[in-house]
């Protein structure tokens, strides 16, 4: 049996039917909807498997339409809308039991260059050999882990601020949260792989910073959550088995909705993702 990692790159394989048509697995969970990560990273394989090694992708623009169901493949089909001298667009339909459960639009740039360079400083925060893993903060806290950590096991995770599990530590929060993270052993030098593998990572914990304020990101949940869109823009090359700096912060939650939005920094302090999505939050009955 392979490592966390070993699946992760496997799942992300997707097999190929027709010139435009792929086939991806889904793997049987306890949970009630298939993992949004998975399908994004894995229609953004599809999409880069249409279009020319030398034009990386530059950004992403996908919707949830319907939950997915965990254990039945899912197809993508790929439009292949724009094929220009400096960009490709390619547009991905995941169909699940022959619904529609998720549509993707990607955007791939032949490199140049240009005139202008500026970007935000990465904040100054502890270094991620100086906190725990989050399966080792949580599990010493919770014991049983809960059913989804399957999802995070091929990524070491490590909060930057301590984890509260009070209502009373969280007076004065703020809508933020910040993670080092990166995937617990190498993956292939393929570049499409590492930017899926992230594109795959960002759905963890970007909507943690929605909820910060109102309740301990671990233990008893008192909302249903999912997510509604999300959007990437990849600024600079960068590998994802490499500790990542994912800060996030949610500006406004409001009528179900919470809107959260991050920035990808490396380990040099480079820039290298920016990710926006919106998620639903109802609160559970009883």
């Amino acid at each position: 049996m392979g490592t966390p990692v070993d699946e992760l790159v496997e799942l992300l394989d997707l097999e190929q039917i027709e010139l435009n048509i792929f086939r991806g697995r889904s793997p049987e969970e306890a949970l009630q909807r298939t993992f949004g990560g998975q399908v994004a990273g894995q229609a953004l394989v599809a999409a880069g498997r249409t279009v020319d090694s030398d034009r990386p992708v530059h950004s992403l623009h996908a919707y949830f339409l319907r939950p997915g169901v965990p254990g039945v493949p899912i197809v993508y089909q790929v439009d292949r809308i724009r094929d220009g001298r400096s960009f490709t667009t390619r547009r991905v339909l995941a169909i699940q039991g022959g619904r529609s459960i998720f549509a993707l639009t990607a955007d791939f740039h032949l490199p140049e260059e240009g005139g202008i360079e500026h970007q935000y400083p990465m904040p100054e925060v502890a270094a991620p050999e100086d906190l725990p893993s989050a399966l080792e903060e949580v599990g010493s806290r919770l014991g049983e882990l809960p059913p989804f950590i399957s999802r995070r096991q091929p990524f070491d995770i490590r909060y930057v601020d301590r984890l509260r599990w009070s209502k009373e530590e969280l007076a004065g929060v703020e809508a933020r949260s910040g993670v080092w993270l990166r995937t617990n052993g190498s993956l292939p030098d393929d570049p499409l792989i590492h930017v899926c593998a992230l594109t795959y990572a960002s759905d963890m914990t970007l909507l943690d910073a929605v909820r910060a304020p109102v309740e301990p990101l671990w233990g008893t949940r008192h909302f249903d959550m999912a997510s509604l869109d999300h959007a990437m823009w990849f600024h600079r090359p960068f590998r994802t088995d490499d500790w990542l700096l994912y800060q996030q912060e949610s500006p406004i939650a409001h009528g179900a909705r919470g809107l959260a939005r991050g920035q990808i920094y490396d380990r040099s302090g480079q820039l290298v993702v920016s990710v926006v999505q919106e998620g639903l939050f109802r609160p559970l009955k009883g």
